[in-house]
């Protein structure tokens, strides 16, 4: 790496804006050259020894690692030496792009520092004579506008090169490449080890006996020597690199259990007299097999390892290539890597929206269904907000880019996802602890069998110890135990984004599964968030439309659901409004402006009570609209009651069903409002809520949710994201309802996108069905690490006779890790309620 751009690298992560809230910046790095959980491990710890990295999780499964790190402390470069300095590779794509208006070699120079400087590159080499920069980058950190920008900071101009390595494309790339090499590798191991197993048991056709065994055991060594050079050559590889940083993992046992029995078998057929009689044997069979059949479970393992994130390359396949923009009155398609913030874009029907944006011109209807997961087109038009990859579906029209790159709602989406993916559950502890035992713990096992075998065991005894001591080598892999929880995490998360929800880490995913009690919001959460004015009663003879006008003015200024339906209602009947003179909102109680010349008061009962106004008898009336499910509204003008507006906010469709489904599932439903406690028992009650708790300011929401966790309660807050974002934090699992472009992905550990209660019921289910599964595969990787080691060791053969052989050692454990991960993989059936 170009240290010179390392240090500029640090340098200006330092400066980046990309840290978050806290202060803290979130890195995902590829990681290459891992081989099983213990590999994964020990990344993790070199990683953790910088500096300043605050958190860091590395993840066997999709091989990469999530590190959440301070700028001002560390940058880039260090935590890429760490990576490289534990013996592994940091993986890294290749962007071109065309760099215009250099002259000399300074320009040259002064181009690659500036690239140099991104946040995410790691060298750029820019040559001169082809106007182009290689640049080496941190996949998910860096995108062409980054690059563009930092070009034409020093004054030049930077190009898209069209058809280069797509960023979104480098994953599949970088497994398509390993999955070949693994096919080659397995291929040629495969080619070898069919004539090595013909001639090892030829002795027992006629014309075997006719072939000197040193002989036949020379032709195995020639034959078995390319097998270990070519196919099993990464395995001593990987245990070299372990043993110069003084570890152990799984390239460790089965170099020194396949190195063994070549060493073994090389010794037995060169220098037989070394040999008492009777110990003379060769096992280069077991070496070759037990090669090609790691490298067959690999090859099985990585394909099926490739599908558990089909779900963001299929988020990724969402983005259209290209956009229409329309610059100094010219209409152009210029890849989407080029659209800036402010450009002015064509879409046509049947398009895909390129970028987020706003309309300026024109209408039509757009299917956001991949965002929201609601079937009927919306409609659009000037003003109104559209997201990058929906649908057009009929009219044209024209909308001002507002977002592009890394900024939209489906790359937050996509960055959503692939955290999630890359972070730990709680579950996963138990096998991390195992796991950094497990290889050392392992070579102890193998070392006391052979000892014991040796010293204690029948003729021809140091055979017998040899076999014992590599089939624990090998049967005892613990790649079943890394992959047991993050390939579930991986499909459970990408299947959540498919049916719009959006998790945030494992830790939400895992603890989603015991919510004993569930809080949801009234308005917006179990009802439309729409509410409209539905009757109003009047008091001492004062008129509707006055008493409507002179409300709808006092809210102007208030943004509260009540206040913008009674202006809706006055602006539907054509009254002029006026602006107030003052206006003072009272959360939780209502408003007080002066409109007119006139003191108004908006509010609840207990507002109007605690400003000593008299009721006048419409008490009974208020009760009446409450016990329907409608929020009364008391007026006031002057210090006296001047009537009620009744609003109501429609129940959504499918929340009577949702709560129902909620409560089959053994969930306590508690609905919380700051409604009146008539109002609020109505509305639970028609939607069938066991709890409700009203009158409750919005400040006091999270007190609440606390209360509920006093009682021993595992609780979930469901709410807007925004107005309940001090509940959802307080909660366990806090679940934000948004719905497109208004999504509050920050505000809870679970997001969904569609404004329905059915996918709170789904997110629980898919919670449930995935630590299931879990358990599954860690109660499978324990079970069979527990009973193979045994076994291989020889427990069995004093008693029934049976000694297990390597090769079948080899296939076993091959086989226990593509059953972990095809189990994983039976989750993409999970089946969401409509």
């Amino acid at each position: 790496m170009n240290t010179d751009s390392s240090q500029k690298n640090e340098i200006a992560l330092r400066e980046s804006s990309s840290a978050g809230k806290d202060g803290l910046a979130t890195l995902e790095i590829p990681i290459e050259g891992m081989e099983c959980a213990s590999c994964a491990l020990t990344v993790e710890k070199a990683i953790h020894s910088v500096n300043g990295v605050k958190q860091a999780n590395v993840n066997f499964a999709n091989a990469k690692a999530m590190v959440s790190f301070d700028p001002l402390q560390t940058g880039i470069g260090s935590i890429t030496d760490a990576v490289l300095s534990s013996g592994y590779q940091v993986g890294r794509a290749t962007m071109r792009i065309g760099v215009k208006g250099m002259s000399c070699a300074s320009c040259v120079s002064r181009v690659e520092k500036a690239l140099g400087a991104v946040p995410g590159v790691l060298q750029a080499s820019v040559n001169l004579s082809t106007e182009e920069a290689n640049v080496s980058i941190v996949p998910e950190m860096v995108d062409f506008a980054r690059l563009k920008a930092a070009v034409e900071s020093v004054g030049y101009e930077a190009v898209a090169i069209q058809d280069d390595v797509a960023q979104q494309d480098l994953d599949r790339q970088q497994r398509e490449a390993h999955f070949k090499r693994l096919r080659n590798k397995l291929i040629f191991a495969l080619a070898f080890t069919i004539p090595i197993l013909f001639l090892s048991f030829s002795d027992m056709v006629s014309f075997g006996h006719s072939v000197p065994p040193q002989t036949r055991w020379k032709a195995l060594f020639l034959l078995t020597l390319p097998v270990l050079v070519f196919s099993g050559a990464q395995f001593f590889v990987g245990a070299w690199k372990s043993l110069k940083h003084r570890a152990a993992d799984m390239n460790t046992l089965i170099a020194v259990g396949t190195g063994a029995a070549f060493l073994y078998s090389s010794v037995a057929t060169f220098w037989p007299a070394l040999f008492p009689q009777g110990l003379l044997n060769v096992y280069f069979d077991t070496t070759a097999v037990i090669i090609a059949l790691i490298l067959l479970g690999r090859f099985l393992e990585a394909r099926a390892k490739g599908r558990t994130s089909e779900a963001i390359k299929r988020l990724m396949g969402l983005q259209p290539k290209t956009a229409r923009v329309i610059r100094d009155g010219q209409e152009t398609d210029i890849p989407i890597a080029q659209v800036v913030v402010g450009d002015e874009i064509l879409v046509r029907p049947g398009e895909k929206i390129p970028v987020d944006g706003l309309v300026t011109q024109g209408a039509s209807y757009v299917d956001e269904s991949m965002i929201t997961g609601e079937p009927l087109p919306v409609e659009k038009s000037v003003g109104t907000a559209v997201v990058g990859a929906t649908i057009n579906k009929t009219g044209s029209f024209r909308f001002r880019a507002t977002k592009v790159g890394k900024d939209t709602v489906l790359a937050q989406i996509i960055k959503m996802v692939k955290e999630a993916q890359g972070s730990k559950a709680p579950i996963q502890r138990l096998a991390d602890v195992i796991a950094s035992y497990f290889v050392p713990v392992v070579l102890v096992i193998a070392i006391l069998s052979f000892v014991a075998w040796f010293d204690f065991g029948p003729q021809p005894a140091l055979t017998y110890a040899l076999i014992t001591f590599v089939t624990v080598l090998i049967i005892a892999c613990p790649c079943a135990l890394g992959l047991a929880t993050p390939t579930s995490i991986m499909v459970g998360t990408g299947k959540g984004a498919e049916n719009g929800i959006l998790i945030k880490s494992g830790e939400a995913l895992e603890t989603a599964h015991k919510i004993n009690a569930i809080v949801l919001d009234k308005t917006g959460t179990i009802t439309l968030g729409k509410p409209s004015v539905v009757e109003m009663v009047t008091a001492n003879g004062f008129p509707e439309d006055d008493l409507l006008r002179l409300a709808a003015s006092a809210e102007r200024a208030s943004e509260h659901p009540l206040g913008e339906a009674i202006i809706s209602s006055a602006r539907q009947k054509g009254l002029k409004l006026s602006d107030p003179e003052s206006f003072s909102a009272m959360p939780g109680h209502g408003v007080s402006a002066k409109v007119d010349g006139h003191a108004l008061l908006l509010g609840n009962f207990k507002l109007l009570q605690d400003r000593g106004i008299s009721f006048d008898g419409m008490e009974t009336q208020a009760a009446r609209m409450a016990d329907v499910g409608q929020t009364p509204v008391f007026v006031a003008m002057d210090d006296r009651i001047a009537g009620i507006i009744s609003v109501a906010d429609p129940i959504k469709e499918d929340s009577p069903k949702a709560i129902a489904a909620l409560r089959k599932l053994g969930i306590e439903v508690v609905m919380i409002t700051g409604d009146n406690r008539r109002t609020a028992d109505a509305i639970a009650k028609q939607v069938g809520v066991d709890r409700v708790l009203a009158e409750v300011l919005p400040e006091d929401k999270a007190l609440e949710v606390k209360k509920l966790q006093g009682e021993g309660k595992v609780v979930a807050m469901v709410g807007d994201g925004i107005n309940d974002a001090p509940a959802l934090a307080q909660a366990d699992v806090g679940i934000a309802i948004g719905t497109g472009t208004d999504v509050a992905m920050e505000a809870g550990d679970i997001t969904l996108m569609r404004g329905s209660l059915t996918g709170v019921v789904n997110a629980i289910k898919l919670s449930k069905a995935t630590l299931r599964n879990i358990r599954q595969n860690l109660f499978g990787s324990f079970i069979y690490n527990t009973l193979g080691i045994p076994v291989a060791a020889g427990a069995l053969y004093p008693i029934f006779g049976i000694l297990l052989d390597p090769m079948i050692a080899a296939a076993a454990m091959a086989t226990s890790s593509v059953t972990v991960v095809s189990n994983a993989l039976r989750l993409r059936r999970f089946k969401a309620d409509e």
